[in-house]
């Protein structure tokens, strides 16, 4: 990797919320000792493959309370265990074999040390034959954990194409499997075998549409089209979706196999009732469904694709007032969401290959990666917040479909700036939702007047105020120029000769912006008591003490007022 390749990645993992299990920062050699690195590597390398990432990574010179690149002392060049090289002592402890790298590079004047770390694969990898995992923010034993020895243990295997030696055409619905060939001839209709696909036998059909193997039945052939009785094959896994509505009314149902059918029965348990925007510079209302069908297809039917069934849980479907709330168990599985929100990404692994293979071959999924970059846009064309994985924990994935407004200024505004690019609408979304936005980002939306405020409190900028009519919470949340506050103070001295920080505080409190704190408020008058006294020379502390200071104008600012 080139340098900049490396200040690229350091930058991309400094933008992670905090420390992951694939994940670690530390700052200087003092803070981690020789067998805490190998410890490390270890925790690394597991959680890699936990957490289907390419790679763990343990990285020198970042604080990890703030994720600030700090630099560090920290070098390998040099770096021994006794009389033998660190590298060389690290490598022989670990096993199996972990082929890891170490970059040491410059970013912005700092050094930073780094590992780059693959991940287990078929068994944890052990440092002293002792496999570690990092759980919250705590390194521990990772035998501790079946959970996670059994996804390892089980990361070279595709269990939905697990071959169940008992089973037999006759453990399949008939309705699943006329509506499966049905779907699988609608997906080839430019297949030089279309023109045959009625005349298969039901064996030559599923092994043709890679849902059985050579003939015999397969996991994902009992999710997707068996009988409802012949479900005990799988166990301990479920093939099972539960839908719960939680609203002033409560209800729930399960729905097993043949998920090809029951998905639809879920979708009809779910109330999508219509919705009404009122523009402000329209005279009709804009209405649309609550929720978007292909969407809640899309999301359900990902994840039945992507669920982990080592887990033995079932997929959770949550009705709530305002949104719809899916969530299955096991870690996202290539990348993370954000990165597929415009559609450029193509997934390269699959936890369940042949399942997910046999639902893109049957029309319920889409193997492209374009499923959450297609959930964006229908919610970007029905004005509602984009969809988010906010929820999400390190083994269960939550995806929240919302079917109301959180701002009805970003609502108002992608109903009359259809211009927006939906790169810029997932960056508003963020602000709506309070989320953090680079400073990249919000120096581009602050370009186009679509935000104002200082990081990280952003806020609707005036331009989108005078289209939604808000100017009276603009005004509330605009900063105004230091001049103000500086004239403001003088003001004060000239009429009052004199005033302590509490009269000055409550002059000039309620005048800053309501996107600050109050503790950043006073910071803010403090740096301007600062300023006026110490560089500029215009007020004076007329007593000794700084606790308890009484500000009056010097003598500069009455000359030049004469």
């Amino acid at each position: 990797m080139t340098e900049s390749d490396l200040q690229i990645l350091l930058n991309e993992l400094c933008n992670q919320p905090r420390e992951q299990q694939w994940l670690e920062f530390k700052l200087n050699k003092g803070s981690i000792t020789n067998e805490q690195i190998g410890e490390y590597i270890s925790a690394m390398s597991n959680g890699a493959t936990i957490a289907n990432k390419s790679f763990g990574y343990l990285v020198w010179g970042v604080q990890d309370e703030t994720l600030l690149i700090k630099g560090t002392n920290f070098t390998f060049k040099n770096a021994k265990h006794g009389n033998q090289d660190l590298e060389l002592w690290l490598r022989n402890l670990l096993s199996p074999k972990v082929n890891f790298e170490i970059f040491e590079f410059d970013y912005e004047g700092n050094h930073i040390a780094m590992l780059r770390i693959p991940p287990a694969k078929g068994e944890p990898t052990h440092f002293q034959n002792k496999p570690y995992i990092r759980i919250g923010s705590n390194k521990t034993d990772l035998r501790t954990h079946p959970n996670f020895v059994r996804i390892i243990y089980n990361s070279q295997e595709d269990w939905s194409a697990k071959i169940i030696e008992n089973a037999s055409i006759k453990d399949l619905d008939d309705d699943a499997l006329n509506l499966a060939r049905e779907k699988f001839k609608e997906k080839s209709s430019r297949a030089s075998f279309y023109d045959e696909i009625d005349n298969w036998d039901i064996a030559t059909f599923l092994d043709k549409a890679k849902i059985t193997i050579n003939g015999k039945i397969t996991n994902t052939a009992i999710i997707l089209l068996g009988k409802e009785e012949a479900s005990h094959y799988l166990l301990p896994a479920i093939a099972e979706i539960t839908w719960k509505l939680e609203t002033e009314e409560k209800a729930y149902e399960h729905f097993g196999a043949p998920l090809l059918l029951n998905t639809t029965k879920v979708l009809q348990n779910i109330r999508n009732v219509k919705h009404k925007f009122f523009p402000d510079n329209e005279l009709l209302s804009t209405t649309v469904n609550k929720y978007d069908t292909r969407s809640i297809l899309e999301a359900m039917h990902n994840c039945i694709a992507h669920q982990d069934y080592s887990f033995h849980s079932r997929v959770l479907i949550t009705e709530k007032i305002d949104k719809l709330i899916f969530s299955n168990a096991g870690s996202f599985f290539e990348g993370n969401p954000d990165e597929y929100s415009d559609g450029e990404k193509t997934p390269e692994r699959y936890r369940n290959y042949w399942l997910a293979n046999a639902m893109f071959n049957l029309g319920m999924i889409d193997r492209l990666g374009y499923g959450i970059h297609t959930m964006y846009l229908a919610q970007r064309n029905r004005f509602f917040p984009l969809p988010d994985y906010l929820l999400s924990e390190s083994q269960k994935v939550v995806l929240q479909i919302y079917g109301h407004s959180i701002d009805e200024n970003y609502s108002k505004l992608l109903i009359e700036r259809k211009d927006l690019s939906l790169s810029q609408v997932v960056l508003l979304d963020r602000v709506q939702k309070k989320l953090i936005i680079t400073e990249a980002a919000a120096t581009a939306l602050k370009k186009e007047h679509l935000i104002e405020g200082r990081r990280p409190n952003y806020y609707v900028a005036a331009l989108v105020a005078a289209v939604t009519a808000d100017k009276g919470s603009y005004i509330k949340n605009k900063a105004f120029d230091k001049s103000y506050y500086r004239k403001l103070i003088i003001e004060f001295l000239t009429k009052y000769k004199q005033a302590t920080r509490a009269e000055i505080d409550d002059l000039l409190l309620e005048k800053l912006s309501n996107v600050l704190s109050t503790e950043q408020k006073r910071t803010k008058i403090r740096n301007l008591l600062y300023d006026m006294s110490k560089k500029e020379n215009i007020i004076q502390n007329a007593r000794k003490s700084t606790s308890n200071p009484i500000w009056v104008l010097t003598h500069k600012i009455e000359k030049d007022k004469k």
